[in-house]
């Protein structure tokens, strides 16, 4: 077929040297695309870089701790991803001995592996003709054949996985996911794509149609929630300070952050005063409570919009439990904190 044909053509004369596609290690592959989920590529390899180097293979990983995990995640976000790696590592390792399953049917059993992640390992590992389907081969299937179905309806997934299993090459299923995805990645690209000189030119219905822009179609919108944290920093005569764990379900789980009053808007510095009088989150004396930000830091997630600030507590005599600058970096923090204690620390 032309279409897949020109496609594998143009991969081999345009792609990138990526480390993952350098193996057929199910282990490796597995943690590229972990990663990968919903992160650019030039984000993603200094962290597969890392997690290799620390973690070489599927039992080093699986004998770290999770902090160990979180903290070498830092700054990747979407952290349910490393939670989910690190369990899936135990059970390969301690389960399966070491062994990753070799199809796609067996690969979508493992925690946090869905029907991208266990293609693309079924395929670029072993073989197997499964097609991948993630935003890139919406796009560029939705445009090439002019298919306006919803990409975030419930049947989307469906449609496309059969026209990608109709396309995709039985001889080379490696090569022909791999060649989509990285067209879709470099050439086919959401907005403002060179068509003058694409290799897919002549056939694509959404160019002919002038409706490249148009596709593909994605109509459900997510609602975003605002949430207000006030970050409190305790300080006493050594500096020490008090962070905490968050074991609530929801964003961040079994990341640190320091005492938090969430609240339903960007609050002043009286009522900030007033909640910790009222609800003293430790039992030294408060000398000064002062803002470190004095305007809202914005930390946007797909799904949620955070109003941070934090603020600065003052106590007499030491803290119990307190921590030193020094120690506080070695924690796991969401990135907006750690980068908060590196550059703006006193």
């Amino acid at each position: 077929m032309n279409f897949t044909n020109s496609l594998t053509k143009w991969y081999l004369q345009n792609k990138r040297d990526l480390p993952w596609r350098n193996t057929q290690n199910p282990y490796f592959i597995w943690l590229s695309e972990i990663m990968l989920q919903q992160t650019r590529v030039a984000q993603g390899m200094p962290y597969f870089l890392s997690f290799t180097t620390a973690f070489p293979t599927v039992f080093d990983l699986a004998k770290a701790s999770e902090e160990q995990v979180l903290k070498l995640w830092q700054g990747l976000g979407y952290y349910s991803r490393a939670r989910n790696l690190h369990k899936t590592a135990q059970f390969v390792a301690f389960e399966l001995n070491g062994v990753f399953p070799n199809n796609y049917k067996d690969l979508l059993q493992l925690k946090g592996i869905g029907e991208y992640t266990a293609a693309a390992i079924a395929s670029f590992s072993y073989h197997e003709v499964v097609p991948v389907v993630d935003g890139n081969v919406f796009r560029v299937l939705s445009r090439y054949f002019d298919i306006e179905t919803d990409i975030a309806s419930s049947g989307a997934k469906k449609e496309f996985s059969a026209l990608a299993l109709e396309v995709i090459s039985k001889k080379d299923p490696a090569l022909f996911n791999q060649a989509i995805m990285e067209f879709g990645a470099l050439q086919c690209v959401p907005k403002n794509p060179d068509c003058s000189s694409c290799v897919l030119n002549h056939g694509c219905l959404a160019l002919q149609k002038k409706k490249v822009e148009l596709l593909p179609i994605k109509a459900k919108k997510m609602k975003v929630r605002n949430r207000f944290f006030n970050y409190i920093i305790f300080s006493d005569n050594s500096k020490n300070t008090l962070i905490q764990k968050r074991i609530d379900k929801g964003i961040w789980h079994n990341l640190y952050e320091f005492p938090l009053i969430e609240t339903e808007q960007v609050v002043d510095f009286e009522f900030v005063c007033n909640e910790i009088s009222k609800n003293p989150m430790i039992e030294n004396e408060v000398i000064s409570v002062s803002e470190w930000n004095s305007k809202s830091q914005i930390h946007k997630l797909s799904h949620q919009h955070l109003y941070i600030k934090f603020w600065k507590v003052t106590v007499r005599g030491s803290v119990t439990n307190g921590i030193d600058y020094t120690t506080l970096l070695t924690f796991p923090f969401p990135i907006v904190i750690f980068n908060f204690i590196e550059k703006d620390w006193e």
